[in-house]
């Protein structure tokens, strides 16, 4: 690599309807016992749910400047199975399961391995930048809709 080249982190891929997004656990992430502290999963998934809509074409910069709105979440169902440590190499798994008007509602797992570690569904509602609901750009939406298609096939 020349002194000029970026390293770029590690981008996540979709597969079928399914995006993977790999994490290393670093010290930063752990607590004192060793083990990932709980927060930092959520920072795990909302790092693969902004990948997954950067990977499928989807804008969230553009947006917020041209003041169509943003995502937040208004949901969030947690369910912790398993502790993450220091150094292991962990896959955040994201679906899109509903797509709604002015929401969508995904399924996320971090996984190590063929082990579930962590699973939430998470409800992400787009809102105007003053905090109001507002519907979706259709586009958006029917980018998700194929995306739940190509899953199906």
């Amino acid at each position: 690599m020349s002194d000029g080249e970026m390293v770029r982190p590690a981008d996540g891929q979709m597969r079928g309807k399914t995006h993977f997004f790999p994490v290393r656990v670093y010290f930063e992430d752990t607590d004192l016992a060793g083990i990932v502290y709980h927060a930092n999963y959520l920072r795990f998934m909302e790092r693969a749910r902004s990948d997954m809509l950067r990977v499928v074409g989807i804008d969230q910069r553009a947006a917020v400047e041209a003041g169509e709105g943003v995502y937040a979440v208004a949901g969030l169902s947690i369910r912790y199975r398993a502790s993450a440590r220091l150094d292991d190499d962990l896959v955040v798994m994201t679906q899109v399961e509903t797509v709604r008007a002015a929401s969508i509602v995904i399924h996320q797992r971090v996984m190590r391995g063929e082990e579930i570690l962590t699973e939430a569904m998470v409800t992400a509602a787009f809102i105007t930048l003053e905090g109001r609901p507002r519907r979706q750009p259709r586009a958006w939406m029917e980018q998700f809709a194929r995306l739940q298609r190509e899953g199906d096939t």
